[in-house]
């Protein structure tokens, strides 16, 4: 029988795990800093630093959506598929609307962004949750939708962002306030407002319901479908914000925009301590692991250890080890 000196330990036992586990990635952004600088002290240059975040800052922005769609036990295959499509229309629009509104077409297209990417996660959630189909394969459906889409938009080729506007555009990617760059500064506000919302909002809590039992939730008055759908909405939307910082970096919308996204973000979800089962999600935990990302592909290049060809082979055996500790840790 459980003594109560034997409950109050294992509840402190607990809780000391919970909290290391919590900190794991940033203990391992840390080390890797250090290992990094070990092999490459230009690893540490702010000029280099300040690259590989910039870079990060589309994943880690779409990711913070995906850790609302995990932690409520979903799951979403079609980001990066989405994310080159809605950069698609986004061009499309501002290029017809540049010609009679001038650099306006920018705000606007930025608008019709965000439409956009709600309405594409909005759509991914309600074939999940009121067609009852499995996340995987609806997600994967729509993946093949949304790169189809784009491939036709383009005509298997290029959309490029009007030249009248490009300039105008720049500072979205290019530009920094008090020296720090913008899409830093945007996907840190992206992931200070998931933060409030997953940890201070009742939203947040029905989310880690739903992941966690889904039965149970619905038992306690939980709306199931209303709570995955949202989360699929929330994830619409933070695409459409990357999307709308991806697209003064290249000038133009491809078929190929966004391949192999929806892996780095699952991965940068997983690393941050997000159970992909459900029930738990670390928003701040998904930013660093969407860095960390980043900073091992930049560590391959300035290296000669492994191939920057190889960078999509690392980021899938970081995935399944991942996943490997999150089993064993359970």
């Amino acid at each position: 029988m459980t003594t109560i000196s034997q409950t109050a330990r294992l509840a402190r036992d607990k809780e000391f795990f919970v909290t290391w586990a919590d900190a794991g990635p940033f203990l391992a952004l840390a080390a890797l800093l250090v290992i990094g600088f070990a092999i490459n002290p230009d690893f540490l240059s702010a000029t280099n630093l300040g690259n590989v975040i910039t870079r990060s800052a589309f994943i880690a922005i779409i990711a913070v959506g995906a850790t609302f769609v995990i932690s409520s036990g979903g799951l979403d295959l079609s980001v990066g598929s989405m994310a080159a499509f809605i950069t698609g229309i986004t061009i499309m629009f501002m290029n017809m609307m540049a010609p009679s509104y001038g650099a306006w077409a920018i705000p606007a297209g930025m608008a019709i962004a965000i439409v956009a990417g709600g309405a594409c996660g909005l759509a991914n959630g309600l074939i999940v949750t009121v067609g009852r189909i499995e996340p995987f394969i609806a997600t994967l459906g729509t993946m093949g939708i949304f790169r189809a889409l784009i491939t036709y938009m383009s005509d298997g080729g290029t959309i490029p962002i009007d030249r009248t506007l490009r300039e105008a555009y720049r500072p979205v990617y290019f530009g920094t306030v008090v020296g720090i760059p913008v899409p830093i500064l945007i996907s840190l506000a992206v992931a200070a407002v998931g933060s409030f919302i997953l940890y201070r909002m009742k939203y947040g809590r029905k989310c880690a319901a739903v992941g966690a039992n889904e039965d149970v939730a619905r038992y306690s008055g939980i709306s199931v479908i209303k709570t995955r759908t949202l989360a699929y909405l929330i994830q619409g939307v933070c695409v459409a914000i990357a999307a709308i910082c991806y697209v003064p970096r290249l000038g133009a919308a491809t078929p190929t925009t966004g391949v192999l996204w929806e892996l780095q973000v699952i991965t940068a979800v997983v690393i941050g301590g997000t159970a992909l089962r459900g029930g738990k999600g670390r928003v701040w935990g998904t930013v660093a692991g969407a860095v960390i990302l980043e900073l091992i592909a930049n560590l391959m290049v300035l290296s000669d250890f492994v191939s920057e060809y190889l960078v999509a082979a690392v980021q899938g055996v970081i995935i399944i080890i991942a996943m490997l500790i999150q089993r064993f840790s359970k």
